[in-house]
């Protein structure tokens, strides 16, 4: 990160997306350092480090890949071939909505956590903001409108968003029971999670063991880039 840092131009930081959006949209915090403005800059050090092919992203996450190519082909340039460009992998769901209809982020207060129980869950869903129009439970809707119905997109069977779709327009179920289908569905799918999750707080040796050999293998594996590097700058 600190190498990239001193080749990489300011310019290409100011213009990730994500940069301008959480400066907009998380009011009365001071984003005005380094940290934040080069964090994507971190993130790509991240990847290129262990030389990584493909990374897994949600879509709003595509111009940080893009940025890592445009790292890797500066540094590949300036030093000699070392980092192969990765491509961006966004699965179907490649924007989750947040409880507030904006996307899911921890920064924003609107996320569901996979440690949240099931009560939890229901909790935060049951609230999420739906279509503005649905202001009284006989007023038809549009899923189209509705961020909620964005998650029962991702999480229920096509046969029951048909059918919850069908009520919303015709304002024949109300916007709770709507929600709840899908709230059956988040829970069930964070079940097993949680289950894991609790199995190997349970066991902390093996957690840590499983860490550690993990940290090993990585430690390996960056240290031979490093040697890459270092050799390509001359350092």
């Amino acid at each position: 990160h600190l190498l990239f840092s001193m080749i990489i131009p300011i310019a290409w930081l100011e213009r990730v997306p994500t940069y301008k959006e959480q400066q907009e949209q998380l009011e009365g915090r001071d984003l005005s350092t380094y940290g934040f403005l080069g964090y994507p800059l971190l993130q790509a050090a991240d990847i290129l480090i262990y030389k990584a092919g493909a990374v897994p992203v949600g879509e709003d996450q595509l111009p940080h890949v893009e940025l890592t190519r445009e790292v890797a082909r500066r540094f590949n340039r300036l030093y000699g071939y070392v980092f192969p460009e990765p491509k961006g992998l966004v699965v179907e769901a490649a924007r989750v909505p947040g409880t507030d209809g904006r996307k899911m982020s921890k920064s924003y207060g609107n996320a569901v956590a996979l440690t949240d129980d099931a009560d939890t869950i229901y909790n935060k869903l049951v609230r999420m903001v739906t279509d503005p129009r649905r202001q009284r439970r006989t007023d038809p809707g549009d899923p189209k409108d509705c961020p909620a119905f964005r998650l029962h997109e991702i999480y229920c069977t096509s046969q029951e968003r048909a059918e919850l779709a069908a009520g919303c327009r015709s304002a024949s179920i109300g916007c709770v029971d709507c929600k709840k289908v899908m709230i059956r569905h988040v829970q069930e799918e964070l079940a097993p999670i949680q289950q894991r999750r609790s199995e190997l707080a349970a066991r902390p040796d093996v957690t840590r063991d499983v860490l550690s050999d993990g940290r090993r293998r990585a430690a390996e594996a960056a240290e031979a880039t490093m040697v890459e590097v270092r050799t390509g700058m001359g350092l």
